[in-house]
């Protein structure tokens, strides 16, 4: 056991600290994603290489146990909409880091259009601007299940909320001007 203020590592550092070509593509994907520092990426891919060992391993067997875990896994992937709904075990072999980076509420809030950039993005989930089901999440690493995704929206009492509303009421209302004329 250990000690319980003192977590464990969730990510495996690179083999080799140096490799030009597997840091520039870190780099586009903290600017794709907008990412505070490399551990984030490293924690994707300990969970890509997780995910691919373990179905790598239900495929070498079969037997009922096997099969239920195979399911179990297939439908975990399935909820947090990682795979689609008819996905195959060898599907899971084909994983990359973007499909896991993708899932985080800091993408999905820049993707449904509640921020202008993945950086701003993540600002306003550590501020505490963005709710999940009316309850705020500060962590932009959160992983969002596929039926949640529609239940993302500004926190209430968030001032940003409120001024995003107040120019989009502006924006109508100068639309409809416009319209009239």
């Amino acid at each position: 056991m250990g000690h319980p203020r003192k977590a464990r590592k969730k990510y495996d550092t690179p083999p080799h600290p140096w490799n030009a070509e597997r840091i520039k593509d870190e780099n586009k994907l903290m600017v794709k994603y907008g990412l505070k520092n490399k551990k984030e990426i490293w924690k994707a891919d300990t969970l890509v290489r997780k995910y691919s060992r373990e179905a790598r391993y239900l495929l070498g067997f079969s037997s009922d146990q096997v099969e239920h875990e195979r399911l179990e896994l297939l439908g975990h992937l399935i909820r947090i909409g990682v795979l689609p709904e008819n996905a195959a075990l060898e599907d899971i072999l084909n994983l990359t880091v973007e499909d896991i980076l993708r899932r985080r509420l800091q993408t999905v809030v820049f993707k449904k259009g509640l921020a202008r950039t993945p950086k701003e993005a993540r600002m306003f989930v550590v501020h505490g601007h963005i709710a999940l089901n009316g309850k705020k999440i500060n962590s932009p690493s959160y992983v969002v299940l596929k039926e949640q995704e529609d239940q993302i929206g500004f926190y209430g009492s968030s001032p940003v909320a409120k001024q995003i509303e107040e120019f989009n009421s502006q924006a109508k209302k100068v639309k409809t001007e416009d319209n009239a004329e």
